[in-house]
């Protein structure tokens, strides 16, 4: 029964029969929270283990005899074991790995703030007091676009699509010299699921710019972040080395959702002559960060063949209820010609696009029956999303019983939404 078929009078008893079950899932007075993407209990206790590595003197050292119980000098770039680690399982080299505390959006910030200060090397100074434009592809993730706003950077709205961000679009915009950067999510991006293809990073990689200082933020989150299968991403710095822009990269990840999120490692890796600019203003600014849970991580995880299995783990319970909204939006939305929604093979969100005009409604509809979900725009820069259509799903904290419940509730609220717009045009 596709929508955009029905006469007046039958879209009048549709929107009738979907008031009756708005009705229904009212007197349950539901409370469901998805409005972040927050690992459930089922895998923050796949990391228990982590709390009891450390349990004798010896523990507290590093292979080669350094004691991290206090401050380590030598080792302000982070344990070696830990990025030899990270340098395996991330596909980056160890050398240009720096490793920081918990949050890797904390030291994207700073990295941000810091250039706004200093400047970059072969740029023209600090941007502070500058016209400064970045690239944000769209849907995208709503904290890199608060640092920007918070920043006074100028955000430009580039289509995310299938394989990335819209390449041509891209390679226009950088040949205007305020545009200094570009933030993404690369592999099963934040909301999308999308993983640049290779063509996309070999053009990031290979395009002129008309500033020199133009800069990627690549935030790897979910690199190993699988679902279904794991997806291949080309080797940004591969790329870059090959056309001789490597310190065009800024990378991050962390263990945020792999470990414990509040618990967690960040490290940032870059060029040579990015690290150079950049340690006299973290040497200042700290004397490193908790060396004892880089400790906790590597002797947890081991080795990279260790890491992954647990990650294999973490597909495993994920996997359940990215079956459920699958499933639910199989039956609820697409009988009805409503909702793409990308099917994503790993990271920790879906991307709903619902008909234009709908994504309000249907959002509001939902919290009335205590079904919170990402706030409408918060996938877009300036929190305007354009055609009022995209809806972020979070899937992963609700035990699936609760999920399957909140995605019909979901379903049921679009279906009204559009019909109702359908109607009144």
């Amino acid at each position: 029964m596709k929508y955009l078929s029905l006469t007046k009078d039958e879209l009048r008893s549709e929107i009738a029969s979907l008031s009756a079950q708005i009705e229904a899932f009212k007197a349950q007075r539901l409370n469901l929270t998805m409005a972040r993407g927050i690992p459930c209990a089922e895998q923050l206790d796949l990391s228990m283990g982590m709390n009891d590595v450390l349990a004798s003197r010896e523990d507290f050292f590093t292979a080669d005899g350094r004691d991290c119980r206090t401050y380590v000098a030598t080792l302000f770039d982070g344990v070696p074991e830990l990025r030899r680690l990270f340098a395996e399982v991330f596909e980056v080299p160890e050398e240009y790995i720096l490793i920081g505390g918990n949050s890797s959006l904390n030291m994207i910030y700073d990295t941000m703030a810091r250039i706004m200060l200093f400047g970059l090397p072969g740029g023209d100074g600090p941007w502070f007091g500058k016209k400064v434009k970045f690239l944000c592809p769209a849907p995208g993730y709503d904290r890199h676009f608060k640092i920007l706003e918070t920043l006074g950077i100028e955000m430009i709205t580039v289509n995310m699509l299938a394989d990335g961000p819209d390449m041509d679009v891209v390679e226009e915009a950088v040949k205007d010299p305020d545009v200094r950067g570009l933030i993404c999510v690369p592999k099963y991006s934040n909301p999308t699921g999308v993983v640049f293809s290779d063509e996309v990073v070999r053009r990031l990689a290979a395009m002129k710019t008309a500033a020199p200082d133009f800069r990627i933020i690549w935030d790897n989150a979910y690199a190993i972040h699988y679902v279904y299968e794991e997806q291949h991403l080309a080797n940004i710095f591969e790329l870059c080395r090959e056309y001789g822009t490597e310190d065009r990269v800024f990378y991050f990840s962390s263990t945020s959702k792999i470990t414990f999120p509040g618990n967690g490692v960040a490290f940032m890796a870059m060029s040579p002559a990015n690290t150079k600019w950049m340690m006299p203003a973290l040497k200042t600014q700290s004397i490193g960060p908790d060396k004892l849970n880089q400790l906790r991580h590597v002797k947890f995880f081991g080795t990279a063949e260790k890491m992954m299995e647990h990650m294999g783990l973490h597909a495993q319970i994920m996997r359940r209820r990215f079956d459920v909204v699958n499933e639910v939006f199989s039956q609820g939305l697409a009988p009805y010609g409503i909702g793409e929604w990308g099917n994503p093979k790993g990271g920790y969100f879906f991307s709903l696009n619902l008909p234009d005009g709908t994504a309000k409604k249907t959002f509001e509809l939902c919290g009335q029956l205590g079904v919170v979900l990402t706030d409408v725009g918060a996938t877009y820069p300036y929190g305007v999303d354009p055609r009022d259509c995209n809806l972020r799903i979070a899937p992963t904290f609700p035990k699936p019983e609760e999920l399957r419940k909140a995605m019909e509730v979901l379903c049921v609220c679009a279906r009204l939404a559009y019909a109702e717009k359908l109607l009144a045009e």
